[in-house]
């Protein structure tokens, strides 16, 4: 975490690295690593605590016109822009502008994502298991950051991000009942990955990413008929995907047909093909998902129309890991949010305590 990290190792802990807590923080957090969010950067001026950043120098930041230096840090809680934060505040000069980083405690960190990743209205196992998942994911990140930055970014590339002004009764109530767990593997927090509906089975990490984690394996969903994501119909006209691909650098002309040529275990395309006037290509399934824009995930058939291609699929996002959806099923029909773990990261272990060791 830049130069506010450090290795940790807590006798007994499991987790053989946090982050370190930064000086000054309060009792009741010291206890509990610490994650870094990018907010924001870039060459606007920037709003924070009232005070005007700008980056108009070499190296240096001016502070509503005047300089002030290369970094600076505002306890909070605080506002960036319009939305208030805990933690800390770290306003700093970087090649790219101004760049605002929240250092704040995990937990916090998760009470200010859980409702933006999940319905308030859910049942309390899902946010329970939402909460345990944000938190491994976050100091998964961490660790594998660790001299960079910062860990997350407050997106969608990451998790959404909401600060105060997302906390909530529900998100604090789900965030006390798991403080501390997290989901392991050979002692170290996994690649928590999720997403918001499978189409009926997830994915495998292996034929999403190329890389086989044993805890992120396909497997089957029931319930999530009541999805908005389980059935959807896009379509995309000839000139359209021509000039989409175009853009992406393949030029096949005026496109005649397309198809798929390959499926992964889980039934998304793998490999697939598009005839043009001017010559074939073969992509990947992601390639062609990117090419057609706004298809759900790669779980899909194509079908001919008369100006252009019907994409007909199921599900939303990557598909590996837990399905959002899914696990509101499963706590449907009575599943613990221990359960709805257990299914969708077979054979991670659930670590409870900062420094307990204990494996639940």
């Amino acid at each position: 975490m830049g130069g506010l990290r450090s290795a940790l190792i807590a006798a007994g802990a499991g987790l053989a690295w946090l982050p370190a807590v930064p000086v000054g923080a309060d009792a009741v957090e010291v206890d509990q690593p610490w994650v870094r969010v990018l907010l924001t950067q870039g060459r606007d001026p920037v709003r924070v605590g009232g005070e005007r950043y700008t980056a108009v120098e070499p190296g240096r930041l001016r502070r509503n016109g005047h300089p002030v230096g290369p970094r600076v840090v505002v306890n909070g809680p605080t506002a960036v822009g319009k939305v208030r934060y805990r933690g800390r505040i770290e306003v700093s000069r970087s090649a790219e502008g101004v760049t605002v980083i929240n250092e704040v405690p995990v937990e916090r960190y998760v009470e200010g994502i859980l409702l933006r990743e999940v319905y308030p209205g859910w049942e309390a196992a899902v946010l329970e298991a939402q909460a345990v998942v944000a938190r491994t994911y976050a100091l998964h990140r961490s660790r594998e950051t660790r001299g960079q930055a910062w860990d997350v970014t407050s997106g969608t590339g990451s998790q959404v991000y909401g600060g105060i002004d997302a906390e909530a009764p529900q998100a604090a109530r789900a965030v006390r009942a798991t403080e501390g767990q997290v989901l392991v593997f050979g002692g170290k927090p996994i690649l928590a990955a999720y997403h918001s509906a499978s189409g009926g089975r997830t994915a495998s990490s292996e034929e999403v990413w190329g890389r086989a984690l044993p805890y992120l394996v396909s497997v089957l969903v029931e319930g999530e008929e009541v999805s908005p994501d389980t059935y959807w119909r896009i379509p995309v006209s000839t000139a359209k995907l021509g000039r989409a691909l175009k853009d992406l650098g393949w030029p096949v002309g005026a496109v005649e047909e397309v198809g798929v040529l390959e499926r992964s275990q889980s039934g998304r395309v793998r490999r697939a093909f598009v005839e043009g006037s001017r010559k074939r290509i073969e992509l990947s399934g992601h390639d062609l998902r990117r090419a057609v824009g706004g298809l759900p995930s790669t779980l899909f058939e194509v079908k001919r129309e008369e100006d252009g291609f019907l994409f007909v699929g199921s599900g939303h996002g990557h598909g590996v890991g837990m399905s959002q959806w899914g696990a509101r099923a499963m706590a449907q029909r009575g599943a613990s949010y221990r359960e709805i773990l257990a299914w969708f990261y077979p054979g991670a272990g659930l670590r409870e305590g900062w420094g307990s060791g204990e494996e639940l």
